[in-house]
């Protein structure tokens, strides 16, 4: 390859994406590409792989045939393209004659770069006529894991792409992308291409934004009360498994006054496309969707992902839960588990049409994705594994990394619920269960004589509700297991039998439910607020503007010049001409909060810290000045000073911080920050006693 061409490509990334370098595993998939060899990438959600052809696509000759599998997908990046100037378009069955004969057109007179169609169009005569008309330099085949019957998403259309490249007279570079590929998956890429091991590019499945937690045996509905409010004005997706959960919990957040959206396979069409369209232009922050919502979704700002009900596979899971932080900024993935969400993914297993080998599969992923639920491992390290990454890494972070809460014994209260299950012959769910123990008085108990039962009203002073929460978390623990499916009924565990034997005490872990108060950033809302009506007043999406990790840049650097401005990551030529002076008069009402420790070099050349600066304090403060000292010598105040020995910390210079904090205080400090998150620090200092100060927080957390 001419060493020009990646050149240019570095230059288009620069000028038309506003980006300095790219990303890890881009740089050698485009450089592949660019010199014509066939590649699979495997890259996480949001780890940038339509750069991977839209750059070569504007480098190499001729025209870049992307394969998608849905119309949402090419829409949304086709208008992303065309944000950019870039010439793309698509050929789907949204299109009238006309309009498709006059794109057709187009493609012909070389009009586009790109072209975006479905794996079915393949096969039209049509369209084969005119691909051999034209000249074709890459094909980029999306979503590539639904070629593979491994694959969590296995589309048969998708089979009939490596026999339609076969009989092609031209011969392209093909690029395969996906996020989800297991080992499996992978082969089976590698086959259908033809193409050799040392061109599969893997840059592994990390999601370092991302915190994954899951929470067992609560109440879901109150959960999802106190989680939203604590993300207000956050965008976020909330997943649920059937239609009418979907409809209940958007019935029970718009009762509550909170402005969601809802999606599902039984809405029609026109309502689903109103519902995505409010999500994406954030006319509304959050939806509640069926997994049929999201593949294809190009968000960047979503916050937070919940899962209502457990997905299916760990595949489905890690590709929805990656529709979190696309823009790389902090992100959460939750999962609320519940037994009975097993029993139901089972059944619909076992109603399906597929063949004995697939269902024995299914069946098996979904054992994977329960014991994901389970796992006392690092989360990230479990979903890790399973794609086979053998890291023994954890993230720090996720519940299980993070979990401080005091195990206490529950061994007494457990026994009374297994020795009712067990008096009752394991004959009833947990309503009843829970009625017996907190003594009801109600009139089917009396019918069915469960009032004589000898646990009869053990935990009277319990409410049923309470002991109805116990049995999920003992039955999320694998103590209890829920059988059937409409109606569930409780049954005994070997792991039960053994407490009540005396042979084993249940430990459980108290967690505390806080919500967390946001302090947003006045800055970053009012370049919001812009971005907003830019957005309703032009008609595209506000990511497509700037992303957030974008405008949280520039609140952070207040940027006051055009110069400063073009320096900030993800401001390429094209935004920079078309939003530059409507940003700047904002960031101008803000200028007394620009940094005093950040300086810009020459246009062009970026915005930096100054090095010397906050390794100097780093130094002074290793060898024993206190910040006190360095805040008056250096005429900076405290908290600037707190900054620079973190970013010294971060950047790798050997401060232990925490050693600062008396042991007792970073215990504390843990602890709340695992009650009440730790993406701001407000509320963890109102949560904590007088004496601890900002700086014990900040040196403890590290941020």
């Amino acid at each position: 390859m001419e060493y020009n061409r990646l050149q240019l490509a570095q230059d288009k990334l620069k000028s038309i994406y506003g980006y300095d370098s790219f990303r890890q595993g881009q740089h050698t998939i485009i450089e592949q590409i660019l010199n014509g060899t066939d590649t699979i990438g495997i890259m996480p959600t949001g780890g940038g792989k339509s750069l991977c052809y839209q750059i070569p696509a504007l480098v190499l000759p001729g025209i870049t045939l992307v394969i998608s599998p849905l119309i949402s997908l090419m829409k949304d990046q086709v208008d992303a393209l065309a944000e950019l100037n870039i010439p793309a378009t698509y050929l789907n069955s949204t299109l009238s004659v006309s309009e498709e004969r006059e794109r057709q057109n187009l493609i012909e007179d070389g009009f586009y770069k790109l072209i975006y169609v479905a794996p079915e169009r393949l096969e039209q005569y049509q369209f084969q006529q005119l691909l051999s008309r034209i000249s074709l330099s890459l094909v980029a085949i999306d979503e590539a894991h639904c070629m593979s019957q491994w694959g969590h998403d296995f589309r048969p259309s998708y089979l009939s792409i490596s026999s339609w490249l076969e009989q092609l007279e031209q011969n392209p570079t093909v690029l395969a992308l996906t996020a989800t590929a297991t080992t499996e998956v992978c082969k089976d890429l590698q086959n259908f291409l033809h193409i050799g091991e040392h061109h599969v590019i893997s840059t592994g499945f990390e999601r370092s934004n991302l915190t994954f937690k899951v929470k067992k045996g609560l109440n879901k509905k109150r959960f999802i009360d106190s989680y939203i409010t604590s993300k207000k004005k956050e965008s976020g997706i909330i997943y649920a498994s059937t239609r009418k959960e979907v409809d209940q919990i958007y019935q029970h957040l718009s009762s509550s006054g909170i402005s969601v959206a809802a999606y599902h396979g039984g809405m029609n069409e026109k309502e689903r496309s109103r519902s995505q369209e409010a999500f994406i232009h954030d006319e509304v922050n959050i939806i509640i969707a069926t997994n049929a919502f999201g593949m294809g979704i190009d968000k960047s700002n979503v916050r937070f992902v919940v899962h209502y009900n457990l997905p299916r596979t760990i595949e489905a899971y890690y590709q929805e839960a990656g529709r979190a932080g696309r823009d790389g900024e902090a992100s959460e993935c939750v999962v609320l588990f519940s037994p009975q969400d097993v029993r139901t993914q089972a059944f619909l297993i076992e109603q399906s049409d597929r063949n004995e080998l697939r269902q024995e599969m299914e069946y098996k992923k979904l054992q994977q994705m329960t014991a994901f639920c389970h796992t006392e491992r690092c989360l990230q390290q479990y979903i890790l594994n399973y794609f086979g990454d053998d890291s023994n890494k954890t993230c720090g972070k996720c519940s299980n990394c993070v979990q401080t809460g005091e195990k206490v014994n529950k061994t007494r209260e457990a026994q009374m619920v297994f020795s009712t299950v067990k008096r009752t012959r394991e004959r009833f769910g947990k309503t009843i269960i829970s009625q017996i123990l907190v003594g009801s008085a109600n009139q089917k108990l009396k019918q069915l004589q469960l009032t004589n039962v000898t646990t009869y009203g053990l935990l009277k002073t319990w409410s049923q509700k309470d002991v109805a929460e116990f049995i999920d978390i003992l039955m999320a623990e694998e103590y209890l297991v829920p059988m059937g499916t409409t109606y569930p009924t409780i049954q005994l565990t070997e792991k039960a039998v053994q407490v009540l034997m005396g042979e084993l005490e249940v430990f459980l872990t108290e967690t505390v439910t806080a919500i967390q108060s946001e302090e947003h950033d006045v800055v970053f809302e009012a370049l919001r607020e812009l971005r907003k009506q830019i957005s309703t007043e032009s008609r595209i999406p506000p990511y497509m503007i700037f992303s957030d990790k974008t405008l949280k840049e520039m609140s952070r650097l207040i940027p006051l010049t055009i110069e400063e401005f073009s320096s900030v990551s993800g401001v390429g030529e094209q935004k920079q001409e078309k939003y530059g002076q409507a940003f700047l008069e904002i960031l101008q009402q803000f200028k007394d909060k620009q940094p005093m420790d950040l300086e810009v070099e020459p246009a062009n050349k970026g915005r930096k810290t100054k090095k010397g600066q906050f390794l100097e304090t780093a130094k002074r403060f290793h060898d024993g000045d206190s910040i006190e000292h360095l805040a008056e010598v250096l005429s900076l105040s405290e908290q600037t000073i707190i900054k620079h020995l973190l970013k010294a910390q971060q950047d790798g210079v050997e401060l232990s911080l925490e050693q600062y904090v008396k042991p007792e205080d970073r215990e504390i400090i843990l602890q709340v920050a695992n009650e009440v998150g730790s993406d701001y620090l407000k509320p963890i200092k109102e949560a904590l006693p007088e004496h601890i100060t900002y700086q014990d927080i900040h040196f403890t957390l590290g941020k």
